[in-house]
């Protein structure tokens, strides 16, 4: 079973050269510690940044650069500040390959709900909607159940959709799954110590599931 991090070093071998990306909140963020040496990448926040480096370490943090997620980062040479509206107008033009998002739940069908909870307050959407509607490739990082145990991949959302048949692949603590076209979850990987049994108990939506399933390659 993979902690957050391991989560994050997983999705990091998604990222292909020369990809530009978009990380959400939450465990996307981790993702920027973990891409592969050799493989140039650059990062976009929706707040306007492109060519974020990984966090900084304790006490060289600067207040002046966050992401949207309003986490401190750091930044490459050559990276680049400019306002939201230009952000959005990258995003809205697919001019980004691949966005890492978190969410609360996704159906068999793709649709993901990651910004609301009934009754909980929250600020906004913030980017989610824009980049779901308009991103190329879209993997989802996340919690496969919930602390009570129960699955987060669901037949359908129970919670506010932010977008429909959206997410290609989702990487949690228990496995990789990709999103078939025509509905339904399939196993592609496990993670190390988990059978492929216990994730089909964990998973509430439709799972295609092979008892040979590979574990996954986090080297």
């Amino acid at each position: 079973m993979l902690d957050k991090n391991g989560i994050a070093r997983r999705i990091a071998k998604e990222i292909k050269d020369g990809y530009y990306v978009n990380l959400g909140i939450g465990i996307p963020t981790l993702v920027a510690n973990y891409i592969p040496d050799g493989i140039n990448v650059v990062l976009q926040s929706e707040n306007g940044l492109l060519g974020m480096g990984p966090f900084p370490f304790e006490g060289e943090e600067d207040a002046d650069l966050i992401n949207a997620g309003k986490q401190t980062i750091t930044t490459l040479p050559g990276s680049s500040v400019f306002d939201s509206a230009l952000s959005f107008g990258m995003i809205r033009s697919q001019k980004i390959d691949l966005t890492i998002l978190g969410a609360m739940e996704v159906s068999e069908y793709g649709d993901i709900a990651n910004w609301k909870i009934p009754g909980k307050m929250v600020k906004g959407m913030g980017g989610a909607m824009d980049l779901v509607a308009s991103a190329k490739n879209i993997i989802v990082a996340m919690q496969h159940v919930n602390k009570a145990g129960e699955s987060k991949l669901l037949k359908a959302c129970t919670l506010p959709l932010t977008g429909v048949r959206c997410i290609k692949k989702i990487v949690t603590e228990l496995a990789v799954l990709d999103v078939l076209p025509e509905g339904g979850f399939k196993l592609l990987e496990r993670a190390p110590g988990v059978s492929v049994d216990y994730i089909k108990t964990s998973t509430s939506g439709r799972l295609i599931a092979d008892d040979q399933t590979p574990e996954m390659d986090l080297g």
